[in-house]
């Protein structure tokens, strides 16, 4: 049983104002792992004050200190490896092989790969007749979302302090144990007090707070779209920057040369991958008419090899985070079946044997349009659409016909098609036949997918302010 009842402020733990806790479930078990504090105003504002505090000291040292910073951070970060793999599995339901080479490793990249883009950033430029400087926005108020608790506050805390800016974090309340580790290894790495602060706590209070306390400079949030909203109109009130990473509704175009074998198993990956809860998956499979049933039938032949279950048992696929989402994911399935869709794989309810734990069925949907509700809104869950298509400029417009543009796919075999359909895909990162992932790429979305960008140099940039300084002799 993890029972977490302090906040981080200041270097120290320290107990909550307030006299409110919450439960911390098991996502496989139902049962309660742990308890943590709900945070108060008050205690909020002390963090802002201990960030405050830390500011002009923090924000003046150098690159090369904060290098070496950053990282002390991912040597500890390491040491902690099996802890932080063991509460991922336990607080989110993720398999443990996924904690390990998805959620340990993005976390510890993002640390690795902060330090490796100071060395090269340089934070003053000259031009013609004047001097630009690169300073540290301020204090930053960092919130960060249930579905990837290390790589969201990893980037987020390692660009923060690549830049200078001391932070407060509040973590997604359902899995809030892996970034509490944070503060124990922020701590043998040396990080001066006062630099990073968490406050556990709810969006309504907490989360609001962050995004209107009037001493917070910049706010970074990653969730949904109405949320973001919220911060937007809280933030405004004092003309605070915002940076959002939110939802998405992720096109994989599949190409008439593409091997069907490998776009069936790319697509089951989207949905297998962390139970589907990725803000990036590609849910809308776009597939040329006439390769609708060898897909089809490929898609049926994968996707028992990836069997829900224990998440602890090798090769297993987990369940959804809670029960508010397990519900949410049945009420998408449930409206999908309403629209006429024909049900490739999966359905409602939970599957055979597993009546305990938020565990969902790998849902398949064939014969969609992209105007149906499944098509349109994110689900969030294990859930994919299949809609075909007659020609390529079909595929792209459908791929473009959503409120979204946080990433795009496209699987085929000709260099020039492939490249025609990325730089047709109007979102912040395609992928071209899986291509790996690159830490040192920017990371954001264009329309109702965000404001800003993340990862690398980008996310760094994120945290600073251009000063033109004119006029001093050179």
């Amino acid at each position: 049983m993890r029972n977490y009842l302090k906040h981080y402020i200041n270097g120290e733990w320290v107990e909550s104002t307030g006299s409110e806790t919450m439960d911390v479930v098991n996502p496989a078990t139902e049962e309660v792992m742990g308890r943590i504090s709900l945070g108060t105003q008050e205690d909020l504002d002390k963090a802002v004050q201990a960030a405050r505090a830390a500011f002009p000291s923090f924000s003046k040292t150098t690159k090369e200190y904060r290098i070496e910073l950053l990282e002390k951070i991912a040597e500890e970060y390491a040491k902690r490896k099996d802890d932080i793999i063991e509460v991922i599995t336990e607080e989110l339901g993720a398999p443990l092989k996924l904690s390990e080479n998805v959620h340990y490793n993005m976390g510890y990249s993002h640390f690795k790969q902060a330090a490796e883009e100071l060395r090269n950033f340089s934070f003053i430029e000259e031009r013609n007749k004047s001097t630009v400087r690169k300073e540290t926005i301020g204090v930053s108020g960092l919130i960060t979302p249930w579905n990837f608790p290390t790589n969201q506050t990893a980037t987020k805390i390692a660009s923060a302090f690549a830049a200078g800016s001391p932070v407060i974090l509040k973590p997604a309340e359902v899995t809030p144990f892996a970034a509490m580790m944070l503060a124990d290894i922020f701590e043998a790495a040396g990080l001066p007090k006062g630099v990073f602060n968490l406050v556990n706590g709810s969006g309504e209070g907490i989360g609001n707070g962050i995004s209107s306390h009037p001493d917070i400079d910049f706010v970074s949030f990653t969730g949904s779209g109405a949320v973001g909203q919220k911060v937007m109109e809280n933030a405004a009130k004092t003309i605070k920057k915002v940076a959002l990473e939110l939802g998405g509704k992720s096109p994989m175009i599949v190409l008439d040369d593409a091997d069907v074998t490998k776009a069936a198993k790319a697509a089951v990956n989207h949905i297998t991958m962390n139970t589907g809860q990725v803000c990036t998956a590609a849910t809308r499979v776009l597939i040329p008419k006439t390769m609708k049933a060898d897909f089809e039938a490929k898609v049926k032949e994968i996707l028992p090899k990836f069997p829900v279950g224990d998440p602890k048992e090798e090769n297993a696929s987990g369940p959804l985070v809670s029960e508010k989402q397990w519900n949410t994911v049945q009420g998408y399935i449930q409206k999908g079946i309403d629209e006429g869709a024909t049900l490739l794989t999966g359905g409602t309810g939970k599957p055979d044997g597993l009546d305990k734990g938020y565990f969902a069925k790998q849902t398949v949907f064939t014969d969609v349009t992209n105007d149906m509700v499944i098509a349109q809104e994110e689900i969030f869950g294990p859930v994919s659409v299949v809609i075909t298509y007659d020609t390529l400029e079909e595929a792209i417009e459908i791929a473009n016909d959503t409120v979204y543009g946080l990433a795009g796919y496209v699987i085929g075999e000709d260099p020039e098609t492939l490249e025609k359909v990325a730089s047709s895909i109007r979102a912040g990162q395609i992928r071209v036949n899986n291509a790996k992932t690159d830490f040192s790429a920017p990371f954001g979305g264009y329309k109702q997918s965000g404001i800003g960008r993340e990862w690398g140099d980008f996310g760094i940039e994120e945290y600073l302010e251009a000063k033109a300084v004119l006029g001093i002799p050179s």
